[in-house]
C-alpha cells in the first residue's frame, strides 16, 4: 500500500509522546530531510516503544507499537549516524528480535 525505498533507524532515542509534526522536525534534524517513499524508525530510551513515520509522496504517515513484555534490540550505543535498514530487518525489529542478525550482509555464501 505504501511504497517504501528506504528505512533508517535512528540511533538516538525518541520521546513517544510526540506526533506527526514532531517525529518530521526531528527526521529534518537527524536526517537532513524527510525524502519521498522513506521510513524513519525511533524507539524509546527503554526501547519498549517504536515509531515510525514515512513519507509517502503527499504526506505522512505515522505508525506506533508497544511490547508489553521484552524490548525492541536497539541500535549499538556507540553508532551515532542514522543506520540503514532492509525490509527483512525492520520486521525483525518490530517483533522484537535482533535485526542487526537479519538481512543480506549477514549471508553465508561460502561452504
Amino acid at each position: 500500500m505504501i511504497r517504501i525505498d528506504r528505512i533508517w533507524l535512528a540511533t538516538e532515542p525518541m520521546d513517544m509522546r510526540a506526533g506527526p509534526d514532531t517525529c518530521l522536525a526531528r527526521v529534518v534534524k537527524v536526517f537532513g530531510a524527510a525524502e519521498p517513499h522513506q521510513a524513519y524508525v525511533f524507539l524509546n530510551k527503554r526501547a519498549n516503544r517504536i515509531k515510525v513515520l514515512v513519507h509517502d509522496g503527499f504526506g505522512l504517515w505515522l505508525a506506533a507499537r508497544r511490547l508489553h513484555q521484552g524490548r525492541f534490540v536497539p541500535a549499538k550505543c556507540w553508532q551515532r549516524d542514522p543506520l540503514e535498514l532492509d525490509q527483512e530487518q525492520l520486521q525483525a525489529l518490530v517483533v522484537g528480535l535482533p535485526w542487526y542478525q537479519a538481512g543480506r550482509q549477514n549471508a553465508i555464501s561460502i561452504l
